[in-house]
C-alpha cells in the first residue's frame, strides 16, 4: 500500500528522497519499474476516444507522459514543495520550455546578465526572434530591477547562485517587485539544488533545473525538470510540451529516481568538502579573488546565508597572471578532471572564459567577472585532505 499524498508532504525530506511517490505495479517490487514504452493499448476504441478527449486520466504516449517519468516528477515535486513537475530530456530544455510556454510576440522578459552560456543565447538570441523584448540587469543591484520592473512585464529570469560568477539574487525582493509588474519569476536553482534553496518559498513562480548536475550526481545521463503550481504546469507548459517532445527517457527518469535517494547525503558531503576547499584556498598567494557564497568575505554572503542552508558545490577564484596560468594550473591537476560538466561525484575544473561561456564577447564577459584568469571548480565527494594537496600542488 502506497501512502497518501498529504501522509507523504508530512515526511522528512530524506524519507520523501526515498519513498516518496513510489507506485507499484501488480508484480509488487521493491525498485522502482522502468517503463521502456512508447505507447499504451486500451480496452476499446471508446476508451481510447475518453482518452484523447481528457475524460480519463491514464497514460496515452510516452511523449505526454510515462509512468517512470511521473514517479520522478511527483518525487522531486514533494522535495521541492510544488504543486507539480514536468520532467524534461535536459536543462536546457527545462529553461526553454518554462519561458517559451509563458511568452509571445510582444512580451517582456526581465533577466539577469549573470547566465549560464545557453541561458544567455535563448534570452538574448533566441526568444528575441519571435517578438519577445529582454532587458538586462545587474542581477545584485536591487535598483536596476526596480528601474527595470517600474513598467509592466510578462516574466523575470534569473540564475542564484550564478554560474559561474556566483552572484546571489534576492529571490523574496525580485519575486515582490515582479509581481507587481504583473511578471511570474523563474528561477534556475541548479547551483543549490532543493536541498539548499526553495524560490517557491521565497516568493518564486517557477524552478527549473538541470538534473543531470547535483541531481544525477555521478556524470550518467541528462535530464531537467520544471517545477511549479498545477495551473501553469497544465494550462501552460503541457500544451507547448506535449507537442513540442522535450520529453525525458524513462531509462534517464529510473536514474534521476534513484539518485533522489542519496541527494541530501550527497550535498551535505559536498557543501562540507567545498567549504573546506575555499578555507584553504584563501590561504593561498597565487590567488587573487576567491567567491564561495559561505565565505565571509563573498559580497554577497548576508544574503546567501539566509537563502540557502549551505553554500554549495561550486567555488571559482581568479589566479594571478592570466589565461597561461590559468591553463598551467588546470594542466598540472591530478585529481580533479577538466570538464565543463559540474555537480558530479567527481571533482571538475573548468576555464569558463574558454569553454561555458566562450559565446560571449569579451565585453560581456568582462561585465560579469568572468576573466582570463577565471577558474570554476565543482568539489566532489573525495576525501578533502586528497582534494586540497592536489589543488595545492597544481597552485604551486
Amino acid at each position: 500500500m502506497t501512502a497518501d499524498q498529504n501522509t507523504q508532504r508530512s515526511w522528512a525530506p530524506q524519507t520523501q528522497m526515498v519513498r516518496g511517490a513510489t507506485e507499484r505495479s501488480q508484480f509488487s517490487e521493491t525498485n522502482e519499474a522502468i517503463f521502456m514504452t512508447s505507447g499504451y493499448v486500451y480496452e476499446n476504441a471508446e476508451e481510447a476516444e475518453g482518452a484523447f478527449k481528457g475524460e480519463n486520466e491514464r497514460f496515452m504516449y510516452s511523449r505526454f507522459r510515462n509512468p517512470t517519468v511521473a514517479m520522478f516528477e511527483k518525487r522531486l515535486a514533494l522535495i521541492e514543495g510544488a504543486e507539480d513537475c514536468r520532467a524534461t530530456a535536459s536543462g536546457m530544455a527545462a529553461v526553454y520550455a518554462a519561458l517559451a510556454c509563458h511568452l509571445s510576440a510582444g512580451d517582456r522578459l526581465v533577466v539577469s546578465r549573470a547566465l549560464f552560456g545557453s541561458c544567455h543565447y535563448i534570452c538574448a538570441e533566441l526568444l528575441p526572434r519571435f517578438g519577445v523584448k529582454v532587458d538586462f540587469v545587474d542581477g545584485t543591484d536591487i535598483t536596476q530591477w526596480e528601474a527595470a520592473l517600474s513598467t509592466p512585464a510578462n516574466a523575470v529570469f534569473f540564475e542564484t547562485p550564478s554560474n559561474p560568477g556566483l552572484e546571489m539574487i534576492d529571490v523574496a525582493k525580485v519575486s515582490e517587485l515582479a509581481h507587481k509588474a504583473g511578471a511570474v519569476v523563474v528561477v534556475d536553482n541548479v547551483f543549490a539544488t532543493p536541498i539548499l534553496q526553495k524560490p517557491l518559498h521565497n516568493g518564486a513562480d517557477i524552478v527549473v533545473y538541470s538534473a543531470t548536475k547535483h541531481i544525477d550526481g555521478q556524470g550518467r545521463c541528462l535530464g531537467g525538470a520544471i517545477l511549479g503550481t498545477t495551473e501553469f504546469i497544465v494550462e501552460k507548459l503541457t500544451p507547448f510540451f506535449r507537442h513540442t517532445g522535450p520529453s525525458l527517457s524513462p531509462f534517464n527518469a529510473w536514474i534521476l529516481l534513484k539518485s533522489l535517494e542519496t541527494l541530501k547525503l550527497r550535498m551535505e558531503h559536498h557543501c562540507n568538502n567545498a567549504l573546506k576547499v575555499a578555507h584553504a584556498l584563501e590561504r593561498e598567494k597565487n590567488i587573487s579573488k576567491i567567491l564561495y557564497p559561505f565565505l565571509p568575505s563573498h559580497p554577497q554572503h548576508k544574503l546567501a546565508t539566509s537563502q540557502m542552508s549551505a553554500g554549495g558545490s561550486i567555488i571559482t577564484f581568479e589566479l594571478t597572471g592570466g589565461k597561461f596560468c590559468a591553463f598551467q594550473f588546470l594542466n598540472q591537476l591530478k585529481l580533479v578532471d577538466i570538464s565543463n560538466n559540474l555537480g558530479d561525484a567527481k571533482s571538475l575544473a573548468c576555464h569558463p572564459a574558454t569553454t561555458t561561456h566562450h559565446r560571449l564577447t569579451p565585453e560581456e564577459r568582462g561585465h560579469l567577472g568572468i576573466t582570463e584568469a577565471l577558474v570554476r571548480i565543482s568539489i566532489g565527494l573525495e576525501d578533502t585532505d586528497d582534494l586540497i594537496a592536489d589543488i595545492t600542488q597544481a597552485l604551486a
